[in-house]
């Protein structure tokens, strides 16, 4: 199954080495089943009057950091759709801080947030689910690079992982 095929380092753009190698391996849905899990968790513990708070001057608050995930999970989800459809229509980038500085994240609260995250991350396994073998080996362009419906999978759990890793090492400490 290609859920748990980890992509060739030729499926992505070599900056997203570091999301990818941090996924461990296995099924990939799987991953990022209980990847939502753990970071419900994590975002139920986290004190709501704790949202705006920037571990230093020009940071991202802790809800934007949320925003931020969920931004780029639309995003990354969007590519794997529009790839695994055989779309060959090269795909733009975006620019994160311009994203984050429009979300009005910190506006909202920390659990609206969260069950935003939740709502996103079943909507991405439900369209990974329904992918066939062969929908897993597409490729596209995006951002001028081509990329992997399998990479994509990969880079939606690392970008996860990695900004969960800043909110317990920067902000929650």
């Amino acid at each position: 199954m290609s859920a748990s095929v980890r992509p060739a380092s030729g499926e992505y753009a070599q900056y997203y080495e570091g999301y990818i190698s941090s996924v461990p391996a296995g099924d990939i849905i799987k991953t990022l089943q209980l990847q939502m899990t753990e970071t419900l968790d994590l975002l139920g513990r986290i004190p709501e009057e704790r949202g705006g708070f920037r571990y230093d001057k020009g940071k991202w608050s802790i809800k934007e950091v949320l925003g931020h995930v969920i931004d780029g999970e639309r995003i990354f989800a969007y590519r794997t759709l529009r790839f695994a459809r055989n779309d060959q229509l090269e795909l733009q980038g975006f620019e994160q801080d311009d994203y984050v500085a429009s979300s009005n994240s910190d506006r909202r609260t920390i659990a609206e947030l969260a069950r935003e995250f939740e709502h996103v991350r079943l909507a991405t396994i439900d369209l990974l689910g329904s992918l066939d073998e062969e929908s897993w080996s597409r490729t596209g362009v995006a951002n001028q690079n081509r990329v992997s419906v399998r990479a994509l999978a990969y880079i939606i759990a690392g970008h996860e992982r990695h900004h969960v890793e800043v909110l317990k090492t920067r902000y929650l400490v």
